[in-house]
């Protein structure tokens, strides 16, 4: 048996304005449209994890999401533009990811992060 996939699901009440959030923010495709539910991300890479938390880290509560990218400042100068509220960072961790918490337009807690 091998895993193929794990998804995050989101509880939004605009599923299509979260997609709209997340494809503006990170330059992800919608992969998936059924109204009720909105699938964005990339068609050509994805990743198989998925973690169990007690804190988030550096005494922080446990994001809902965390998202590892490329480029933190790029992505933390598109939050500023979508007004979406910067709630920890940036800042360099002990354990080599430099990371920042966001909120998005349905409330959740996004932890962005890159490695260092």
């Amino acid at each position: 048996m091998t895993v193929r996939r794990i998804v995050a699901n989101l509880a939004a009440s605009d599923p299509a304005a979260l997609a709209t959030f997340y494809c503006e923010l990170l330059d992800l495709e919608l992969l998936m449209d059924h109204g009720f539910i909105n699938t964005f991300g990339s068609a050509t890479q994805a990743s198989v994890q998925i973690s169990a938390a007690s804190e988030g880290g550096s005494g922080t509560a446990v994001p809902a999401v965390s998202i590892e990218v490329d480029d933190l400042d790029a992505v933390l100068d598109r939050a500023h533009q979508l007004a979406a509220p910067v709630e920890y960072g940036p800042v360099d961790e002990p354990w080599g990811v430099r990371r920042f918490y966001l909120r998005d337009p349905a409330g959740s807690l996004v932890n962005i992060l890159s490695h260092t």
